[in-house]
């Protein structure tokens, strides 16, 4: 997996994009530099002191799923053990998955976690908002962009920043 450094300049700009796009303002640690190691199709994983972020090919920046302290910052849901397996496939969460749920608007970065652990399984995008959700009792709820065993979370293991 290749890396290099990127200049003060654009890590400010990768951090001001970061925050403006997570509703819940998480308190961006200042960095000098990060480090960005490249995946196929244009996904990123961006390391720097006190941070690991994903960018996806569609430009979204997500948190990694290793970084606990920043996933407690975001709304999330709670599945029941039966959709463990299938949002660590890869699969969008579907309303009758969700036991609990925390409050979101469409396009709000949304945590998985699970029911019997509280590990958190997986990233996803709001397709709904939770108002509009609570009111359902079948569809999609949150698109998964990152998960459990999937490529950034296999290459995460490679990187020790």
């Amino acid at each position: 997996m290749r890396s290099h450094l990127i200049s003060k300049s654009e890590t400010n700009e990768v951090l001001d994009s970061v925050a403006s796009g997570w509703k819940n303002a998480v308190d961006m640690p200042r960095v000098k530099n990060l480090r960005v190691y490249m995946l196929d199709n244009d996904t990123r994983i961006i390391t720097g002191s006190g941070l690991k972020i994903v960018k996806t090919a569609d430009g979204t920046y997500l948190p990694l799923l290793t970084e606990t302290d920043t996933l407690e910052r975001f709304s999330h849901v709670v599945v029941d053990m039966g959709a463990v397996r299938f949002i660590c496939k890869g699969a969008n969460l579907m309303r009758p998955g969700i036991t609990k749920m925390g409050e979101f608007d469409t396009g709000d970065i949304v945590c998985i976690k699970d029911e019997s652990n509280g590990k958190y399984l997986a990233v996803g995008r709001a397709v709904m908002s939770s108002r509009d959700a609570v009111d359902i009792q079948n569809g999609q709820i949150l698109e998964n962009l990152h998960y459990i065993s999937d490529k950034v979370w296999e290459s995460a293991k490679e990187i020790h920043a």
